[in-house]
């Protein structure tokens, strides 16, 4: 197997400050910066957290908070969002608070937008005070957080104070093809979520690239794929692992979305789901890479292959806490050619 695939390419990781069974918020918000701080260690890019609501499972909801408590925590690494859903926010208090994190760590704030509302419909309309259905311009929304951003916007009676002239790269979102369309015509990189919504990933990435127009942020298109990593010195092992996650996505299909298990063995996964949920799960995670490093390479090749990614971007749904910075070690040593 040649590794020369894997030049250049950027390996990142995505959190989603997982509350694992039996933790407070504390620990899990120190799980989140103690990973980052393996992950920079390791060479990773970037680290992002994705703004989700309502969710005991998850406690990235005040998302630039959790990106100002990691960036403070950390040295070089990127950190960002993965995404802000855009909907639910004023583009001026966007820029308001990731001009503040953009000043006070220059060149290291990602801004990835995101269209979905990271909630059920009722929390949708609590935050936003609107129907969920009600018409929205992602694309006017993400070109006034653009102006806010800017230097001209100096003469502006509305201006983003801290913002206004701070570089904090802008990122496009999506798990379809819709926002594929809006980022190749705004010329701003492109971030697939096939960790979770996996059906449209080639399609969109296509989309994207046939139709990007360079922009001043990007000449040439620039594509990052999210998908599910367990990587572990063993196949077994990593099944193993992989239990939490199947029972965590699991919960989404029974909307019991409690916090994250410990492993199990993985003979009593048939005793959690019909052959439909099964099914469903498992469609959800076709872009999960699960077992020792050798596979996971095989695995990955083919996957860069067949994308073209610039970036791939891991999450890790791991339980043990040691398990879940090996399985990020193997992985990294994999996007670096080290099969």
């Amino acid at each position: 197997m040649t590794d020369q695939i894997f030049d250049g390419l950027k390996y990142s990781i995505l959190d989603l400050a997982t509350v694992c069974h039996g933790d407070t918020l504390q620990q899990t918000f120190a799980r989140s910066l103690q990973t980052a701080r393996f992950a920079e260690a390791q060479g990773y890019t970037r680290y992002w957290f994705s703004e989700h609501h309502n969710m005991e499972s998850v406690a990235s909801a005040a998302t630039s908070v959790l990106i100002g408590y990691v960036a403070g925590g950390t040295a070089t690494i990127r950190v960002g969002s993965g995404g802000i859903m855009l909907p639910n926010h004023s583009p001026l208090i966007i820029a308001e608070q990731f001009g503040t994190l953009g000043s006070l760590y220059p060149n290291r704030i990602d801004l990835g937008l995101g269209r979905a509302p990271g909630t059920d419909g009722l929390t949708a309309m609590t935050i936003r005070s609107a129907p969920i259905n009600a018409p929205y311009d992602f694309k006017a929304n993400i070109q006034q957080l653009q102006q806010y951003f800017s230097s001209e916007n100096a003469s502006s009676k509305v201006r983003a104070l801290p913002g206004e002239g701070v570089e904090v790269p802008l990122w496009v979102l999506g798990s379809s093809t819709d926002s594929a369309y809006l980022a190749a015509q705004m010329g701003l990189p492109y971030a697939f979520a096939a960790h979770f919504a996996p059906a449209q990933l080639l399609e969109a990435l296509a989309i994207y690239k046939n139709n990007f127009t360079p922009s001043a942020q990007l000449k040439e298109p620039y594509a990052m794929a999210c998908v599910n990593v367990i990587a572990a010195d063993t196949a077994e092992e990593a099944a193993f692992l992989s239990t939490s996650m199947y029972k965590m996505f699991l919960g989404i299909f029974t909307n019991s979305r409690a916090p994250l298990m410990p492993a199990f063995n993985v003979a009593q996964l048939a005793g959690l789901w019909t052959p439909e949920q099964e099914y469903g799960v498992k469609h959800m995670l076709s872009y999960a890479f699960i077992g020792d490093k050798p596979t996971i390479a095989k695995k990955m090749q083919h996957f860069l292959q067949k994308t073209g990614v610039q970036e791939v971007m891991a999450i890790s749904q791991i339980f043990d806490q040691q398990k879940k910075e090996h399985s990020f070690r193997l992985f990294k040593e994999v996007m670096t050619g080290q099969l």
